[in-house]
């Protein structure tokens, strides 16, 4: 299984919201990689736009996956490119879980609007994430999401963002087992674009989830790892969640 982050931030995110829904799963070996120009991983110059990366990361899970099918994971951002990978080799591509993906035809996107607020936490950047202004949601921004910022290559973002929107490409529709999973209150790139990508899939299972913005990974940890495990049972063909154990190990 591949989980790719969004923008801004490095796979630390990721593997602290999506670990807890796949860690004792039997047999699931998790990637957890940094995207380019993101946490340890250079963006050289080299890479220019989002086919770059795309092709970047397909070259990787080609590689990691030593022509075996995998599991493709999305948040934001990586939500964009896992789409776009399960699109271009559907036949590699055993499952595709998209979270509050970015896509490029968002629409209808609401104004930020805060749910719980227990008074003044956080930074601006804290404030505009999240929906649940918490201290256990600041604790997660400042371990999970904050550090990651200063990693970032902001001339390599600028360069490749110039041009982040992927090209169409002839591609064959893909009918693995999909769970696309959105927050009602997300006001970066909103639930209407992930609703409409439901006609795109015929094994699709769509929830828009309340109380939830962009940040819902961290915002609704419980309904996540229950979506994402119905989503692994269909994978493996059965109504149930997936089989658990206890000696899986996570890669980062």
């Amino acid at each position: 299984m591949l989980v790719l982050h969004g923008a801004g931030v490095d796979h630390r995110e990721v593997e602290a919201c999506f670990e807890p829904a796949f860690a004792d799963v039997e047999g699931l070996h998790r990637i957890y990689p940094d995207l380019p120009g993101m946490g340890r991983t250079p963006a050289p110059d080299t890479l220019r736009s989002g086919d770059d990366v795309l092709a970047a990361l397909l070259a990787f899970a080609e590689e990691v996956a030593c022509g075996e099918e995998y599991l493709l994971v999305g948040h934001s951002l990586g939500g964009y490119y896992a789409q776009a990978m399960a699109s271009r080799q559907p036949a590699q591509v055993a499952g595709l879980a998209l979270v509050c993906p970015l896509l490029q035809g968002i629409r209808d996107v609401p104004e930020h609007r805060v749910v719980t607020d227990t008074g003044g936490l956080g930074d601006d950047v804290f404030r505009g994430y999240f929906v649940i202004h918490t201290p256990e949601m600041v604790e997660r921004y400042n371990r999970c999401v904050a550090p990651s910022a200063e990693l970032v290559d902001r001339a390599a973002a600028e360069r490749i963002g110039e041009r982040w929107a992927l090209t169409p490409a002839q591609a064959a529709a893909y009918k693995g087992p999909v769970s696309i999973i959105a927050g009602r209150l997300d006001s970066m790139v909103g639930h209407a674009a992930a609703v409409d990508l439901l006609d795109n899939y015929p094994h699709a299972s769509l929830a828009v989830v309340d109380d939830a913005g962009h940040a819902l990974p961290h915002e609704q940890p419980e309904l996540l790892r229950a979506l994402l495990r119905e989503w692994l049972g269909r994978v493996r063909g059965t109504s149930s969640p997936a089989p658990i154990a206890s000696s899986a190990t996570p890669e980062a």
